[in-house]
């Protein structure tokens, strides 16, 4: 299975906006599990996606 990796690695912050177009980009590549891999989040954008439960939308790594 082929897979789309978002590196977070220089990101700070996201906010809903930056949340929205991951759905899209979600949406745009199917439902499958894992075809969205967001990678090398910090511990602070990890949490904001994790309580927008995108842990269970994406894989998390």
């Amino acid at each position: 299975m082929r897979s789309i990796v978002v590196d977070l690695g220089a990101t700070d912050y996201v906010d809903s906006s930056a949340l929205g177009m991951l759905l899209v980009l979600r949406d745009k590549v199917g439902d499958r599990q894992g075809a969205v891999r967001i990678v090398r989040a910090n511990p602070e954008v990890k949490k904001i996606l994790q309580i927008a439960n995108f842990d269970k939308l994406f894989t998390l790594q």
